[in-house]
């Protein structure tokens, strides 16, 4: 079964789409820097996570936020930033087979997922999406001051192509 719309929220890249960036090797520098980091559950310390995607909240909101991230595939996260050395190419994304309505959201502020790779994102998407770029945002768009914009945003976009 296809899906009849995506919504795409500050999205990883696919292979061909470089994301590898200064602020976001630096959102992953404590897990980059250990040798065989793609062997194993890697997760941010609290201020790769703080810089990286929760810089706009409160520092109380940061830290159960924080508290709430559990451990995370250091190989899903070496196929998605190095995928020229995945010889299994296992995120590469056939874009000629994403036919259904696409609503791409970027946060200006985004340091992990900058606004220069979602760009790209876009493009690669370009025949079937919508992209919108949230200035006061950055990555954490759904709890971020604000977020109810994104929110309506989401709700106007879906509701344009389904009622």
């Amino acid at each position: 079964m296809k899906p009849k719309a995506l919504v795409l929220l500050t999205p990883a890249s696919p292979a061909g789409i470089m994301a590898i960036t200064p602020s976001s090797f630096r959102s992953f520098l404590s897990i980059q820097s250990r040798w065989g980091f793609w062997r194993k559950p890697v997760r941010q310390t609290f201020g790769e996570a703080v810089y990286s995607m929760l810089h706009l909240l409160s520092p109380e909101d940061q830290r159960k936020t924080y508290e709430m991230f559990v451990y995370e595939s250091g190989r899903a996260g070496w196929e998605m930033g190095y995928w020229f050395f995945d010889c299994k190419h296992t995120t590469r994304i056939d874009e000629s087979t994403v036919t259904c309505p696409t609503l791409i959201i970027a946060g200006a502020l985004d340091r992990i997922t900058p606004v220069s790779v979602v760009d790209q994102v876009y493009k690669k998407y370009k025949a079937v999406a919508t992209y919108r770029v949230f200035k006061d945002h950055a990555h954490w768009v759904v709890a971020e001051p604000g977020w109810e914009d994104v929110a309506n945003s989401i709700l106007i976009w879906l509701n344009d192509r389904f009622t």
